[in-house]
């Protein structure tokens, strides 16, 4: 048994042609972002440190869908929202509505550590933010030319629009592909375990929207079996429990992680709606979806190494 780590940023209908300017970056940061978690882990830092520390990396890259990258809501507003959680105690913080936090992530772990709750949102999320004494920015420093050009499609197709995806055509307008969301799972050579996820929502969503990221149980979930982080549309998600039925599938049924996550994504219905990343106590991993692609990448303590987005890599 040795440390284990996965980390995602959305799955969802990637083309298999997605222009190399647009591929090529997330792939840069994800193995960027990869090495940071095994540094974090190899250094004997404790898997909630480590989710922390990549899931705040991948809020600041502006190619993903969370904190800098994040897409606007049919306002043109970002409201962001996250979650982490604890294996060994089942603590857990999360976090919703919040427009002017730069690592929604951290708020989340405030929220866990320092409040008598579990879940803050909007006004009340930002003004705790602020007390804990959290790096925030102008609201401006989220909304990114990417993103305003993202809503601007969407609203001409009068849809909610994946951030990966495609300029829309008059033809598509009825299609209804959304995803968007980064997450870590992390477990030391000791078997404690921690997930995190973070993200801005999806393209044109009503305000106030709140998706599966921040739902204890549905995006997130840890216990002493597993660690698991969710991406996709966040309604199919939230419906199927998806992160703690991974874990109630093995403590009931007995399966191993990756038998447990096939057998749940495989339920989660509609198909291409569903990816997430595990990990075990015995430090096993794994990184199923029912989607086209998700943007994803782990690392073992014996030398195993991958980045991918599609199936057939």
């Amino acid at each position: 048994m040795g440390w284990a780590i996965a980390l995602h940023g959305g799955a969802g209908d990637i083309p298999v042609d997605i222009p190399a300017e647009r591929r090529e970056p997330r792939e840069a940061a994800l193995r960027r972002i990869l090495q940071i978690g095994v540094s974090a882990l190899n250094a004997k830092r404790s898997p909630l440190d480590v989710v922390e520390l990549v899931v705040r990396e991948l809020e600041n890259c502006p190619h993903f869908n969370a904190g800098k990258g994040s897409v606007l809501t049919a306002n043109g507003t970002v409201e962001m929202e996250a979650c982490i959680m604890d294996g060994n105690t089942k603590k857990c913080g999360a976090v919703s509505g919040v427009a002017t936090v730069v690592n929604p992530v951290s708020l989340a772990r405030r929220i866990m550590e320092k409040s008598p709750h579990v879940y803050l949102a909007f006004d009340g999320a930002e003004a705790f933010a602020r007390q804990q004494g959290l790096e925030t920015m102008d609201k401006s420093h989220f909304i990114t030319p990417e993103n305003i050009e993202r809503l601007k499609q969407a609203k001409e197709a009068n849809r909610v629009q994946q951030d990966y995806s495609q300029p829309i055509k008059p033809e598509e307008r009825d299609g209804d592909s959304k995803l968007g969301t980064v997450g870590c799972v992390a477990v030391d050579s000791l078997g404690n375990l921690a997930a995190a996820t973070s993200t801005g929502g999806l393209v044109n969503k009503m305000a106030g929207r709140i998706g599966d990221t921040p739902l204890v149980g549905a995006g997130t979930y840890a216990n002493k079996l597993c660690a698991i982080s969710a991406t996709g549309i966040g309604e199919a998600i939230i419906r199927e429990t998806v992160a703690r039925d991974v874990a109630a599938v093995m403590e009931y049924k007995g399966l191993g992680l990756k038998e447990a996550a096939a057998y749940i994504v495989d339920q989660v219905a509609p198909k291409g709606t569903t990816g997430l990343i595990g990990v075990s106590a015995k430090g096993e991993v794994t990184m199923p979806f029912n989607t086209t692609g998700m943007f994803r990448a782990c690392a073992t303590e014996d030398g195993f190494m991958e980045v991918a987005i599609w199936k057939s890599e």
